[in-house]
């Protein structure tokens, strides 16, 4: 559930749902804002690797209602069973697990036994009140049997952003629960009592499956870690080039975006894959890939927010009161409402530079690695370019503390349209947040966008002594 609501919505979730929410601490001003302990990459944890899997593995199945015809979404399923929990664990354990159903039929109770229903891979984000953060990792699709039946779920809850691996996983949950659900218990507790991997390194797992025999599944973790919850593939195939850079764009100025579209997968990679653009920035404002029906409020907020909403619920966003919103529809791909000046934001060049990157060699890419790389390379270097200096402008004191200086950070671009972008970025909660830990940190962070910065400024260098020879 992600970013503080406000107004009914927040009223009503908290009502729901007390002690978690959707989103992080930063999106109500009224509250208490308690610093992140480091800087994130995208909105969902990395992680060197060497923690646990999971948590939980639940089936969600929908009964019936005492009274009506509506179904409710109900736990049917959980392992582990946790027992002689301390009562501050046990009291959290009922409110995250009170709030899974919620999202994992997030279109309502008005459901009827169906004979087809094509499966559905998507993923959800749980804020705690202490800002850590569980993700849902959900496999939505109809039990094998005879005759009309009720879509389940299989969720996965994990404090690891992995979306290509778990849903790995989800495959091998689904093949064993059609055989038993006897047959899971044995598989994840092998993924239980085994390391997550570091970047780029595989752990295999030994498994047992009657009239198989023993089978040995390798879980490969992307060597590129920044980019391993997301898939751009949804995203090229629902929108054109020039509409996902002004998509964005909004997102950079940290306006409200609510994505439209049929199906859950769909909204959860599209919205996942916006996020993940922002890199090495965090998206810090409420953020839900699928709006469940009774937070359908969300979109009245005041304050920034990125959220999908399903395509049936289409007339109750249009008539909700919005001001200053890029209402996005998947389906057609088209913009049903705008600001306006989104093609205005970005300097024109670094524009150029971002579509022209993304049209070459396209065609050629076969792997969702290499789309991925390729999608997410030419917006990680108009990063590069606007802010990639940043660490020579910050002063620090003799205990290490360092002090942004803004000024001559903006100052030091020596393009008047470039300069007008950082002014307006530096007051976002996306760089202040990465400011910060900047500050604290005595020597800039090692990773992909670093690796980046110096690149360019190896690139510079190696260009001015052209120049001097061509004069």
């Amino acid at each position: 559930m992600e970013g503080q609501v406000v107004g009914r919505a927040l009223r009503l979730f908290r009502h729901r749902l007390p002690g978690l929410r959707a989103g992080t601490p930063q999106d109500n001003p009224g509250e208490a804002v308690k610093e992140p302990e480091r800087a994130q990459e995208h909105p969902l944890p990395n992680f060197a690797g060497g923690q646990h899997f999971f948590e939980y593995l639940l089936v969600v199945s929908l009964k019936k209602k005492c009274l009506g015809d509506d179904y409710e979404p109900t736990i049917t399923y959980q392992f582990p069973k946790r027992e002689n929990l301390l009562r501050g664990q046990q009291e959290e354990e009922e409110r995250l697990l009170k709030a899974i159903p919620l999202f994992c039929f997030p279109d309502g109770n008005e459901w009827a036994p169906l004979t087809e229903y094509p499966r559905e891979t998507f993923s959800f984000v749980l804020t705690n009140v202490d800002g850590s953060r569980k993700i849902g990792y959900c496999r939505r699709l109809l039990p094998a049997g005879p005759g009309p039946r009720l879509p389940k779920v299989y969720c996965i809850i994990s404090c690891i952003g992995c979306f290509g691996l778990f849903s790995k996983i989800l495959d091998e949950v689904e093949k064993r629960h059609q055989i038993s659900m006897a047959v899971i218990y044995p598989f994840m507790q092998g993924l239980r009592e085994a390391a997550f991997p570091a970047p780029g390194k595989t752990v295999t797992l030994k498994s047992f499956i009657p009239d198989s025999g023993t089978e040995f599944i390798s879980l490969t973790r992307p060597l590129d870690s920044h980019l391993e919850h997301v898939d751009f593939s949804s995203l090229l195939h629902c929108l054109s080039f020039e509409q996902i850079l002004q998509i964005f764009a909004s997102a950079v100025l940290e306006r409200k975006i609510i994505f439209l579209a049929e199906g859950l997968s769909t909204l959860s990679q599209c919205i996942h894959a916006t996020a993940a653009l922002l890199y090495p920035f965090s998206w810090a404002h409420t953020y839900i890939p699928v709006v469940p029906e009774s937070l359908l409020a969300t979109v009245c907020c005041p304050t920034p927010f990125m959220v999908g909403v399903q395509m049936r619920f289409q007339q109750e966003v249009m008539d909700s009161p919005m001001e200053e919103v890029l209402l996005v529809n998947l389906c057609e791909g088209t913009f049903l409402m705008s600001v306006g000046d989104e093609k205005d934001i970005l300097p024109p060049k670094l524009q150029e530079d971002i579509l022209g990157s993304l049209g070459r060699g396209i065609k050629e890419l076969k792997t969702s690695e290499e789309i991925n790389e390729h999608v997410s390379g030419p917006f990680v270097q108009f990063f590069v370019k606007t802010v990639g200096h940043y660490a020579s402008y910050i002063k620090r004191e003799a205990n290490g503390q360092g002090h942004f200086q803004e000024r001559s950070f903006c100052k030091a671009l020596t393009s008047k349209t470039n300069r007008r972008f950082v002014k307006k970025f530096v007051k976002t909660q996306l760089f202040s947040l990465f400011i910060q830990e900047a500050e604290k940190s005595k020597n800039p962070p090692a990773g992909y966008f670093q690796q980046k910065i110096l690149e360019y400024e190896e690139q510079k260098k190696q260009k001015k002594p052209r120049e001097k020879t061509v004069k």
